[in-house]
């Protein structure tokens, strides 16, 4: 089978496990844990969601001055994981790749598309900075609301999303006694795709 038609093939098969993991009742199938590192290879993980994907990537927003922001900034590598335990006998998605930061115009329209809450909070939060208390943060949140009391609430020039370009996508299929079925497409350095099996 031909690149093209291997990366559409694992994008297809992605597509098709996502809806089922909607439709067999996943708190949030667009959850997904995403690794990240620093340049002296120490890594970091933690949970975002999925917001939009496609051909180029698949997307997530964040503040650029946070711990991942900074790392990803820094180290423009990334792994991503999803995990569907109510899909057939639990299903994994493993995608590693490469990160760019969206474009601005992607970035406002979907900064738009929040609610007001979440785009105060996202003037408000000082990401992943030390919180001297709960009040702190409250008072910078009343202070957005009366900056922006009437008025849409502009993107805030750091907060954006990041792109991972996959380079390597797992499909991990559970089965009874670990005996899984582990489907690879790797990408090389040509930016030719290529599929095989794995042991479990």
């Amino acid at each position: 089978m031909d690149t093209p038609a291997l990366l559409a093939e694992a994008l297809a098969t992605f597509d098709r496990l996502f809806a089922q993991a909607g439709e067999a009742g996943e708190p949030d199938p667009t959850a997904m844990a995403l690794a990240t590192a620093t340049l002296d290879a120490r890594p970091s993980a933690r949970m975002v969601l999925l917001k939009a994907h496609d051909a180029r990537g698949f997307v997530f927003y964040t503040h650029m001055d946070g711990r991942k922001g900074r790392e990803l900034q820094a180290n423009p590598q990334a792994a991503l994981l999803f995990h569907w335990p109510r899909v057939r006998n639990g299903v994994q998605v493993r995608i590693e790749g490469d990160v760019q930061a969206v474009s601005d115009a992607e970035a406002d329209v979907y900064f738009a598309s929040r609610p007001r809450g979440s785009q105060l909070g996202a003037w408000a939060s000082l990401q992943s900075e030390t919180l001297e208390s709960v009040a702190a943060f409250e008072s910078r949140l009343q202070q957005a609301e009366r900056e922006f009391a009437d008025r849409d609430v502009p993107r805030p020039p750091r907060w954006t999303g990041f792109r991972v370009k996959p380079r390597r996508i797992e499909f991990w299929y559970g089965a009874e006694y670990r005996l899984h079925e582990r489907w690879f497409y790797e990408r090389d350095a040509a930016g030719d795709w290529s599929k095989r099996m794995l042991y479990p």
